[in-house]
């Protein structure tokens, strides 16, 4: 009951987060993100050069008393992307990564999270916009925009101490993102029109719980395990090859067994069922000369 909870709710906010990134997937063809990627984080580069974290207000201010830029700081972690086969630079601060007393570990690309955000775009070098937008929810990180799901993966959530009141959490992870428009909004912008084509955005997050291994399908399969080229992108994933990535497909191998129920063994893991001599190394749910239910 939890879990079809938090995936309707996912599934609900996912279309309403990503649906404006989805916009930037039909950019015009001929534009060039390559070169849009290096003006960028030349921009995102003479911003962080030009601004501090003062810890104090819990924000980024303009330097104006010789203190320590955000590119000179060590919290200050810069990370390498290939996204549609463009180099990208993201950046983000680690004010904190998360100590929570029971661990789940890091989130993965494919995970559900919950977590406090505040958005601003970063208008010149200088200059930040008031919020665009701001919220505490559930999301998954393969429906938003690319830069939270990249960067997300490096915070771990944190404890519910919520006692008869608002929900509240300590001890999560909690950082600022500087995300390029190539891993943002791209050269479209939102379809609401707040954030405009090209631009980079400024996120604040806190990051206060996720879902392990979650399960888009409820196959019995970890999204992040239906990664079948192994190139760390299930959403590109398709063996039966029916435009349903098999991450959301509850059919992987399209036979008309439904993954979860391709589970001999009965450990509820379809993917450590193998039981065709002649395919050894296929399980039986990407394997389509299997068709028995189990």
């Amino acid at each position: 009951m939890i879990k079809f909870k938090h995936l309707f709710y996912t599934a609900i906010l996912g279309t309403l987060l990503y649906s404006c990134g989805s916009d930037s997937n039909s950019a015009v063809d001929n534009f060039d993100h390559e070169a849009q990627a290096v003006i960028d984080n030349d921009s995102l580069v003479a911003f962080l050069k030009n601004n501090y974290y003062n810890a104090e207000l819990d924000s980024v201010k303009v330097i104006d008393n010789g203190q320590t830029s955000l590119f000179d700081d060590n919290k200050l972690i810069t990370k390498e992307v290939v996204e549609s086969d463009i180099n990208y630079k993201l950046y983000y601060y680690v004010n904190r990564v998360g100590s929570p007393s029971v661990d789940k570990g890091f989130p993965t690309v494919m995970d559900s999270v919950y977590a406090k955000y505040k958005g601003q775009r970063i208008k010149r070098k200088d200059s930040l916009t008031s919020d665009f937008d701001k919220g505490t929810t559930w999301f998954s990180l393969n429906q938003v925009v690319r830069g939270w799901t990249h960067a997300f993966i490096h915070f771990k959530g944190g404890d519910n101490v919520t006692d008869n009141g608002p929900i509240n959490y300590e001890n999560g992870g909690k950082g600022i993102l500087f995300i390029p428009s190539g891993l943002g909004y791209r050269n479209s912008g939102s379809r609401d029109g707040a954030i405009k084509p090209n631009e980079n955005l400024l996120f604040y997050i806190e990051l206060w719980d996720l879902v392990q291994n979650t399960d888009d399908d409820q196959d019995g399969v970890p999204s992040i395990y239906e990664d079948t080229d192994g190139d760390g992108d299930p959403r590109n994933d398709d063996t039966d090859e029916d435009f349903i990535p098999n991450y959301a497909d509850t059919d992987d191998d399209g036979d008309g067994v439904l993954t979860k129920n391709e589970d001999k063994n009965g450990d509820g893991n379809p993917a450590n069922d193998f039981n065709d001599p002649n395919n050894p190394t296929i399980p039986d749910y990407l394997n389509r000369d299997i068709r028995i239910k189990y």
